[in-house]
């Protein structure tokens, strides 16, 4: 089983960054039922990769129903983040696409955003 710290440990190694905001911890991937996620690859427009990601941490922070949103940076692609979104349903995570934090990073980041690679809807399973 992994904890948190080996968790941020590994993600450091791979450059992910983990919104401000996060909330995984080890009670929470031991004992929770993560019934919906998301894993998908962002195409970034070039030199823009840093600022995207800085929009996209800022404006991910406090939505309901979220347990991790981590972006990490692709190491074979400059122009390319992966996110991946950990909700606590598929509805928690439908409703915070009308937050306005969100509606604000969609905004300001829209211009950086090239297309997007691929996507996978994922549901985890406690105590891996």
């Amino acid at each position: 089983m992994i904890g948190r710290r080996e968790l941020l440990a590994w993600m450091g190694t791979t450059g992910a960054v983990v919104s401000g905001c996060a909330k995984i911890g080890r009670e929470q991937v031991m004992d929770e039922n993560l019934s919906y996620g998301i894993i998908g690859q962002m195409k970034v427009a070039a030199g823009k990769r840093d600022e995207l990601v800085a929009i996209l941490a800022k404006g991910t922070c406090n939505m309901p129903g979220n347990i991790a949103y981590i972006i990490s940076l692709d190491q074979a692609d400059e122009g390319a983040i992966w996110i991946t979104e950990y909700w606590e349903s598929k509805d928690a995570h439908t409703a915070s696409l009308q937050l306005a934090s969100v509606q604000a990073a969609i905004a300001t980041g829209r211009p950086m955003i090239k297309g997007f690679g691929h996507r996978f809807e994922v549901a985890a399973v406690a105590g891996f």
